[in-house]
C-alpha cells in the first residue's frame, strides 16, 4: 500500500486479520514467525501508526491494545482519493480515472459499474426530493 512502509503494512495486515484489539506482544509474536523482529521495533511501528491516525491505541491495565481505525478497503479508497487529488482538476483527474479503469480486471469493472449505477440512483433520488 502506498504511504506505508513494508513493516507498517505487515502490522496493519495482522490487525485487519484479527477481530480483537491486539497488544504489542501479540503483534510481535504474529510477525516474528515470518521474520526476526525486535519487540521495541513493533512497539515503535504501532506508535507511529497511531500518530498517523491509522490505529487506535487503547489502554488496558498495563498494556496498550491497538486496532485499525478503518477497514482495509476504506484505507485503500482513501489513498486512491488522495492520489486522485494530486491530478489537476477537470481533464487531469478524468484522464487519471480513465487510465485507472483501463487497468482493472473484469470483476473489478463489474464492481465499478454496480457502484456507479447505485450512485446514479442516489443522485436521482436526491433530485426528486428537492422542491
Amino acid at each position: 500500500m502506498a504511504g506505508l512502509g513494508e513493516l507498517e503494512r505487515a502490522v496493519m495486515d495482522h490487525l485487519w486479520s484479527t477481530t480483537e484489539p491486539q497488544t504489542v506482544r501479540q503483534v510481535h509474536e504474529a510477525l516474528a514467525t515470518h521474520r526476526e523482529l525486535a519487540y521495541t521495533t513493533v512497539m515503535t511501528v504501532l506508535q507511529r501508526l497511531a500518530k498517523k491516525h491509522l490505529v487506535i491505541q487503547q489502554r488496558d491495565d498495563r498494556a496498550h491494545r491497538y486496532l485499525p481505525v478503518n477497514k482495509r478497503e476504506e484505507l485503500v479508497a482513501s489513498l486512491m482519493v488522495d492520489a486522485l487529488a494530486q491530478a489537476p482538476e477537470s481533464d487531469g483527474r478524468a484522464a487519471a480515472l480513465v487510465h485507472f479503469v483501463g487497468q482493472v480486471n473484469a470483476d473489478e469493472a463489474d464492481a465499478l459499474r454496480e457502484a456507479l449505477a447505485a450512485l446514479e440512483v442516489r443522485e436521482s433520488a436526491k433530485k426528486d426530493v428537492r422542491p
